[in-house]
């Protein structure tokens, strides 16, 4: 038994080893071409995490994990409409935008920090926020016609702009296709037209151009072409004139050497040889003659054909001056009909621009009169809030002011009744007659301003003894409030030596008793 456990323990430790091979070469993880290869968890100091492609790496199990981010590119669908271009025109600029992850490292590093395990459609969705955003910002900086004739110049702006907002989250712009760029106001097709109509008068011009080039050429081809037939059959009749008189020539100095040579033998064939030598010389007259009047003939048809020829060249040029006027005029309409053309476009742009600098400046308007009735609300709240604080602060100190007036007398009061031994009676006593003088004073003003301008008494003695006049003055003075009664009704008992009211309006108390 011992020696078959002692025997089984190699194998064991085969086994062993076996597993922890394949468990490593488990771990050793290789990335596709078209993917990227992320490892978090513990990848160094500082670092969220790992981004390989291409190759393999071993991963650390327990600290480290592993996933993969497709290159896979996107086709995302742009369409933009009324976009505000730098001419305050909307135009529709519907596009596609080709993107995907980067391998640039840093890139990479963005993508697996913000895209790692996000399906594709969020991740379109979030791209597509991005482009719409910077794609609106590079239509609002070019004007249409840096949009609509340099392309070049329009994609490079918007990669320039939109590139470097997709490597943020970890993605490289690859295409941009631009499908057709147009406007609400007809601008783009006004150009188009102005374009069209500029091309087709060129073409116009160059065609009558050549036209006229080539009835040009045509007529001194055809004038030079007449000249040399002319000159080349002149030449002929000239050359086969001078080979017959030559032959002529020498055919008769042949016969008159002849007949000279025979004249020495035959005198009668002298006459003959006279006559034919008479004959001779009628025939070279009529041959020089002949040949003049054929001279002449050719020259004349020579002077005939250039006519024509020249009369030919005439009527080739008015033709052509005929066309260049048609040309001209069809190119004068043209271009007053593009310049319509750009005129109304012109007009539109203009009323629309001024529409918006009107809107714009009623949008300022009413900014400024709510900012100004804001301002004069809350200068009006300050002021109220003041005004209710100084009325505030007013009755606060009026109140303040009473009330120190009313301790100042009751601690006046209280030392008044300290010094009267809380004698109540004799206290107000002494404040009636501090008011003695208010109330004398206040019974002067009752009269002083009765205003008597005459004063007529008829006097008759009356049965006590006494005169109405006296009656009538002592009647006025007891109308006035006795000072004893105005203290009674206080409630306070003035001093004798201030005098006693008589009972019942007679004398004194004290003078009443004696009578008894």
């Amino acid at each position: 038994m011992a020696l078959l456990n002692i025997a089984l323990i190699p194998v064991a430790l085969v086994g062993l080893l076996v597993f922890i091979a394949v468990f490593w070469a488990s771990r050793y993880k290789r990335c596709p071409s078209d993917q990227i290869l992320v490892i978090f968890g513990k990848v160094g100091k500082g670092q969220n995490a790992r981004c390989i492609h291409g190759g393999g790496i071993f991963v650390w199990p327990l600290i480290q994990d592993y996933a993969f981010m497709s290159l896979t590119p996107m086709t995302i669908s742009i369409p933009l409409q009324n976009a505000l271009s730098l001419q305050n025109i909307r135009i529709n600029v519907p596009s596609t935008f080709t993107v995907g992850i980067s391998t640039d490292p840093a890139i990479m590093n963005n993508a697996a920090v913000r895209l790692l395990k996000l399906e594709s459609g969020h991740i379109e969705e979030m791209s597509r926020e991005i482009i719409f955003g910077q794609l609106r910002l590079t239509v609002a900086s070019l004007t249409i016609e840096q949009i609509n004739q340099d392309r070049e110049s329009f994609l490079e702006a918007i990669r320039k702009n939109v590139e470097p907002e997709l490597n943020k989250i970890g993605l490289y712009l690859i295409n941009v296709n631009i499908t057709d760029i147009t406007d609400s106001s007809d601008y783009i097709e006004s150009i188009g037209k102005k374009s069209a109509a500029e091309a087709i008068n060129k073409a116009k011009v160059d065609v009558a151009e050549q036209d006229k080039l080539g009835a040009i050429g045509q007529a001194s081809a055809n004038r030079e072409r007449e000249i040399r037939v002319a000159e080349n059959t002149a030449e002929a009749t000239k050359g086969m004139k001078k080979a017959e008189a030559d032959q002529r020539v020498f055919v008769q100095q042949q016969e008159a050497e002849a007949v000279i040579g025979e004249a020495t033998a035959n005198r009668e064939k002298e006459i003959k040889i006279a006559e034919n030598l008479a004959e001779a010389s009628k025939g070279k007259k009529k041959a020089e003659a002949d040949q003049r009047v054929f001279v002449q003939q050719q020259e004349a048809e020579a002077v005939i054909g250039e006519n024509k020829s020249k009369a030919a060249i005439a009527e080739a040029d008015a033709e052509y001056k005929v066309k260049q006027a048609e040309a001209l005029q069809k190119s004068e309409v043209a271009r007053l009909q593009a310049a319509a053309e750009i005129q109304k476009a012109q007009y539109l742009s203009e009323v629309e621009r001024l529409n918006a600098e009107e809107v714009v400046k009623r949008e300022i308007e009413k900014k400024n009169i709510e900012i100004l009735a804001e301002a004069e609300a809350e200068r009006i709240r300050r002021q109220a809030k003041g005004d209710a604080d100084a009325v505030l602060l007013k009755y606060e100190a009026e109140a303040k002011g009473i009330r120190q007036v009313l301790e100042a007398k009751a601690s006046g009061y209280q030392n008044l009744m300290k010094s009267c031994n809380g004698d109540a009676t004799a206290a107000s006593t002494l404040l009636m007659i501090e008011k003695l003088q208010e109330i004398v004073q206040l019974q002067v003003e009752a009269i002083k301003n009765i205003k008597i301008d005459k004063v007529t008494v008829w006097d008759s003695a009356s049965p006590a003894g006494g005169s109405s006049t006296a009656n009538f003055l002592s009647g006025m003075i007891r109308s006035i409030p006795p000072l004893q009664d105005v203290a009674r009704m206080a409630g306070v008992q003035l001093p004798d030596y201030l005098g006693q009211m008589k009972e019942g309006g007679g004398e004194p108390p004290e003078e009443k008793k004696e009578k008894k």
